[in-house]
């Protein structure tokens, strides 16, 4: 029998009840639901499968805009810097969304033993939509299902979960999306560039270092970095900087000179500007602005799920 998205709505909307990130017993599943609007939303993006089944929501990529909802999944295949909307929600019909985080072994597995097209190409950004099939909806049902059967997620997990990622990569630019991470050519060194700056970005950013890793010239990281992430290395660098800062200021009340300190800078005034220019206020200001709003709308919450009654 084939289920239908609504189907699969239904039983993510009897697994979560309240606003918020909810984890679940079966690995790198997690269910989020919101029954308000949010405000644009700055985080690191790691690599996961969503599949909207109620409202929708809006990811941007440097100048990229990419709207999904039920009718389109995302698929992120690098760590990327993302600003995210939730677009439509509400009390009577809250956004809901099945995340997959992309476990690196299940994908490399599938990328052996599947068949390939050789016309699959491997350049384009790290992050693609894809149409929500039947065949998908069915595969990702299987898997949320598991929930009320924690016996089953063993022996069972994996499996619905490779079936789900090789439905997404056998669909219209998944293979270029997996191709760009473990086929032929710089993906997997841009990669490795990704983790290391993300583990080093409180340093001052070095770019030799950084072509020295990759084993490619700095001229051609910065070409094949771009294609992936639409931004530069540094502007990555400095992206993930201000980000941090961002957190720390809202969550862990720091102040502005604290936080720049934490997260590398030397000089509170070239923060402010950097701040200013990215988020569009002054640091203290706009965590003002958000504190307001921003724990009200995006689910910070996380909670986890077990099996519920219907």
């Amino acid at each position: 029998m084939t289920e239908t998205v609504e189907d699969l709505a239904k039983l993510v909307a009897r697994f979560v009840r309240s606003d918020g990130v909810h984890t679940t017993p079966v690995p790198r599943l997690d269910l989020i639901r919101s029954t308000h609007q949010t405000q644009d939303l700055h985080a690191v993006h790691e690599p996961a499968l969503c599949i909207v089944v109620r409202g929708a929501k809006r990811v941007m990529l440097a100048d990229h805009i990419y709207d999904y909802d039920p009718a389109n999944y995302l698929v992120v295949s690098f760590d990327l810097p993302i600003i995210g909307q939730i677009t439509s929600a509400s009390l009577a019909e809250p956004y809901l969304c099945i995340r997959i985080g992309i476990d690196a072994g299940v994908l490399s597995d599938l990328a052996v033993d599947m068949p390939w097209d050789d016309e699959a190409t491997s350049k384009g950004p790290g992050l693609f939509l894809g149409e929500t099939t039947p065949d998908i909806v069915d595969a990702a049902m299987r898997l949320v299902k598991l929930i009320e059967s924690p016996d089953d997620i063993p022996a069972l997990a994996k499996l619905y979960e490779r079936e789900l990622l090789y439905r997404i990569i056998r669909a219209p630019g998944g293979q270029a999306a997996v191709r760009s991470v473990y086929g032929p050519g710089q993906g997997k060194q841009i990669a490795r560039v990704i983790a290391s700056i993300k583990q080093n970005y409180r340093e001052p950013f070095e770019m030799a270092r950084l072509a020295k890793e990759a084993h490619l010239q700095p001229s051609a990281l910065h070409q094949h970095f771009k294609a992936v992430t639409l931004m530069s290395p540094l502007q990555y660098h400095k992206r993930l900087r201000l980000q941090e800062a961002r957190r720390l200021m809202l969550f862990e009340e720091k102040s502005a000179a604290q936080a720049a300190f934490a997260v590398g800078y030397e000089s509170p005034s070239q923060f402010s500007r950097e701040y200013r220019r990215q988020f569009g206020l002054p640091p203290m200001k706009d965590v003002e602005a958000l504190a307001g709003s921003i724990l009200a709308t995006e689910p910070q919450s996380r909670e986890a799920v077990g099996a519920r009654p219907t």
